[in-house]
């Protein structure tokens, strides 16, 4: 079957554009007002789709988890599990928000859930793609649960090993085939040398009727197109309308003028790849003609004179004979004078060289 995969009518394949994800999670702060200025940014500059992220605190944290004093310059309450739920959107205005980005901005809308109610919330709103964190690799009861929803799925592998990921997919597949894995690193910010794109070709060698993708948590934009050369289809950066906010995946997100460089320069990573054919576009003819050379008259020559590489210079511009084509005009007879950088054509030339069967044989053939 054909690498494919199709997102709310979007066909993304080998041969197809980026999918770009502007990945908003919690960097809305809360507030569904910023999460739709951050949805219409994103629009502008070219993304796909925006995602963001659902988790039922209660039911995922331990009492101990949810407890934890977190008093720091990035806090939104006094305990881990009251910044979560600080920043945590309700059902009302999960649904407002799918409503805004498909009607009002016309953008896929889709989020992370992070344990199985949340999933279920999102289903229950009919979003085109359900996204697994790289948290949940080994989760096989959630994944299993998703894939059982009938959605696409996006699986990041950050922190994972390749038995890992193997798992995963061995446990979706029999009951959901759409699926994409995207290479990630989980580090904020991840660095350059932990990045390992070369695994995108790994998962692609491996998985051969999935397509593959990249979750950067790295900072810039170069990377994505790497990883886009590397046969990446899906490429996900986290997005903030600006990168001095509180919170703590503002420092590492794309705003708005990186994210329209971002998906800008995919399109044209895409375009230079080309088909893989070796050809002259016209735009190189000026300038190719301009210094290439061609066979040209190295001094005043008379007709009946027997061409020698002493009467041939090869001089710009091209457009005439090109020097590939030297061998086959020596020893040939002129039949008209020609004077000095005159272009040398086959058409003062006789049919056959003087003295010499083999090449007058060849040149007669191919003239």
């Amino acid at each position: 079957m054909p690498r494919e995969l199709v997102i709310n009518g979007t066909r993304i394949a080998d041969d197809s554009p980026c999918y770009v994800i502007a990945e908003i999670g919690n960097n809305h702060q809360g507030d569904i007002v910023k999460a739709k200025e951050l949805f219409r940014r994103a629009k502008e500059c070219g993304a796909s789709a925006v995602k963001l992220q659902k988790r039922d605190n209660r039911a995922l944290f331990t009492s101990a988890a949810f407890e934890r004093p977190y008093d720091n310059e990035n806090s939104f309450g006094p305990t881990y599990g009251l910044h979560r739920e600080a920043l945590e959107l309700n059902l009302g205005e999960f649904r407002e928000l799918k409503r805004y980005a498909e009607q009002e901005v016309g953008i896929d809308f889709f989020s992370t859930a992070f344990d199985v109610p949340s999933a279920d919330l999102l289903a229950e709103l009919d979003i085109p793609v359900f996204k697994v964190a790289s948290s949940d690799l080994t989760n096989l009861p959630l994944l299993k649960h998703i894939a059982r929803l009938g959605k696409p799925m996006i699986v990041s592998t950050g922190g994972g090993t390749m038995e890992d990921v193997e798992r995963a997919y061995e446990a979706i597949a029999p009951i959901n085939d759409q699926v994409c894995l995207l290479q990630c690193t989980s580090s904020y910010p991840a660095e350059p040398i932990d990045l390992d794109l070369g695994v995108i070709q790994t998962f692609r060698a491996r998985f051969p009727d999935t397509v593959i993708g990249f979750s950067g948590h790295d900072n810039g934009i170069a990377m994505p197109l790497v990883a886009y050369v590397l046969g990446a289809r899906v490429v996900e950066k986290h997005f903030t309308l600006n990168r001095a906010w509180k919170g703590t995946d503002h420092a590492f997100s794309l705003e708005p003028v990186g994210l329209r460089k971002l998906v800008r320069d995919l399109r044209r990573t895409r375009e230079a790849l080309g088909d893989g054919l070796k050809k002259r576009h016209p735009s190189e003819l000026a300038g190719i003609t301009k210094m290439a050379k061609s066979l040209v008259a190295a001094r005043d020559l008379t007709a009946g004179h027997v061409l020698t590489r002493d009467d041939l210079a090869l001089k710009c511009p091209g457009g005439g004979l090109p020097p590939y084509e030297l061998e086959r005009v020596l020893g040939r007879r002129l039949t008209a004078a020609i004077a000095e950088d005159d272009g040398i054509t086959l058409e003062v030339l006789e049919a056959s060289a003087q003295g010499n069967g083999v090449v007058g044989a060849a040149t007669t053939a191919r003239g």
